[in-house]
């Protein structure tokens, strides 16, 4: 019988399963979102530049909120900007 590394799968036997979401925030302990860090900001952002939702990044309500400050300003401040065609 054919172990499990012998056979070769036509697509990735690990799409489907789900990843467990969590707020980074609450795991790395980090309090203060800074809003003069665009690179930071960046993983919240799609390539639209629009803010992603939390049922994508996994923060929680409290967070969420923070990060779309932090967004909002650093775009008033033109660090990030409102729309572009690919951001990343």
């Amino acid at each position: 019988m054919a172990s499990r590394d012998d056979i070769k799968f036509l697509s990735n036997p690990t799409i489907g399963q789900r990843r467990d979401k969590y707020c980074r925030f609450k795991r790395f302990g980090i309090k203060y979102i800074d809003y003069k860090d665009p690179d930071f900001l960046l993983q919240f952002v799609n390539e639209q530049g629009k803010l992603l939702p939390r049922r994508i990044t996994g923060n929680s309500l409290k967070y969420q909120r923070k990060v779309a400050t932090a967004v909002k300003r650093a775009r008033h401040l033109a660090m990030l900007p409102y729309v572009t065609d690919q951001l990343k």
